[in-house]
């Protein structure tokens, strides 16, 4: 199990901005993390003091870029990863911070390659899914700034 601080360390949200509390499990194709900061009233996604049901999706994106760093080589540095697209994403509730229990966050990995990964992810709280979907990640974003930059100098 890893902690809050062991999760910060391996991602590049910081501070408020790390959302997930603990790694419960993981294994080379999964992740299952619990987050609690969706009852702290200076959750840095609220808006009009509430954490609507969508912001779900980067829980979902620091589990998936947890699981990145879990799997890297002892000692590399973390890769930045960008969420490309979210598809088939289903919101059950409103919001997220109706409840006090811990949400319980899950991404397993369906594919990829050292470059793009494609996860589905779920959120569930008290045994109740909260919302679910995919999402694809490119986690070196220096080639998508290179092929940007080749397609700029293209005739």
């Amino acid at each position: 199990m890893l902690d809050r601080a062991a999760i910060a360390a391996g991602i590049p949200h910081q501070g408020s901005m790390c959302l997930l509390e603990t790694v419960v499990e993981w294994s080379e194709n999964s992740i299952t993390c619990h987050a609690i900061s969706h009852t702290d009233p200076a959750n840095p996604l609220r808006a009009d003091k509430r954490l609507g049901a969508a912001n779900g999706i980067e829980y979902a994106a620091q589990a998936m870029a947890v699981h990145g760093a879990l799997l890297a080589e002892k000692g590399a540095a973390p890769r930045q990863g960008y969420l490309t697209s979210v598809r088939s994403v289903t919101l059950h509730v409103a919001r997220l911070d109706a409840r006090p229990e811990a949400l319980e966050v899950f991404a397993e990995r369906l594919s990829g390659d050292t470059n793009n990964v494609l996860y589905q992810f779920s959120l569930k709280q008290a045994g109740q899914c909260l919302l679910e979907g995919r999402a694809a990640v490119i986690l070196d974003a220096s080639t998508v700034d290179g092929q940007k930059s080749l397609k700029k100098e293209s005739p």
